[in-house]
């Protein structure tokens, strides 16, 4: 499928979706939304896919917010319709049944920060700058950040920076844990490359419950979340990729996966 604002590609077992709207800094509008939505689809959807990698066109944004002509039309009403949409775009990618790293190689700002967020992990260039600052538009965030923020840097800091509106540079991301790794300008889709191939090779049952069962944590109390994590060890000690990993590592060679 082809698309207008955002460039798809897949190989090795990984899928590299690209916001491709450079001239307004891939600034999220309606289209490129119901696009990311899609091509998520159509990466999870495919038997050749194990990793998803998201990024920006450029050295300049991974997304420098909402398209801000289109904000500016809604209402009360519409404004929270408008909401309620990115929310299902981004939660369709916070619940992937495959890992998603954001190659984060510039500004990520309103949507740019709230779409990292529903990442799984988050590689920052050096030059990549996060933020939240809708509150100098007079509006608060919309697509998840109040949510997934509090949960990954703590209330104390998603509160400084929702309601001062200030970016975090890259060292500051990953100090808060914002970030899982900062790289040299340049480098952040070749680092999310690597990371993805890391994780290719692995025994993909078990990266696919594993994810499963991580996604739980803020939903769960510990001790159904310990449930959930038993329950999912037991169908991972099920899988053909189980007996090879442990066979493999007995005979002393790699093992040799097949994803069953």
């Amino acid at each position: 499928m082809s698309f207008a604002n955002i460039l798809y590609e897949a190989a090795d077992r990984i899928a590299v979706i690209t916001l491709n709207r450079p001239d307004k800094l891939n600034a999220l509008n309606h289209d490129t939304l119901v696009e990311l939505k899609e091509a998520f689809s159509q990466a999870n959807g495919s038997a050749d896919v194990d990793v998803i990698i998201v990024t920006g066109a450029g050295e300049k944004a991974f997304v420098a917010g909402a398209d801000i002509k289109e904000l500016s039309a809604q209402d009360a009403v519409k404004g929270q319709r408008f909401a309620l949409f990115g929310q299902d775009v981004f939660s369709a990618i916070e619940q992937s049944a495959k890992p998603v790293i954001a190659a984060v190689n510039g500004f990520a700002l309103g949507g740019g920060c709230e779409l990292a967020l529903s990442c799984h992990i988050r590689i920052a260039a050096e030059n990549a700058k996060f933020g939240q600052p809708e509150v100098n538009l007079g509006v608060i965030p919309g697509y998840g950040g109040t949510q997934r923020l509090a949960r990954v840097v703590g209330p104390g800091l998603a509160a400084e920076m929702i309601l001062t509106g200030d970016m975090v540079d890259a060292t500051e991301a990953h100090r808060i844990g914002l970030a899982n790794k900062v790289v040299a300008r340049g480098e952040a889709l070749p680092s999310a490359r690597e990371m993805a191939g890391k994780i290719v090779a692995k025994g993909q049952p078990a990266v696919r419950l594993a994810l499963q069962a991580l996604r739980c944590v803020p939903q769960m109390g510990l001790r159904e979340g310990l449930a959930t994590e038993a329950a999912l060890f037991g169908i991972s000690c099920g899988t053909d990729d189980f007996k090879e990993g442990t066979a493999a590592f007995l005979e002393k060679r790699p093992p040799a996966f097949t994803g069953k």
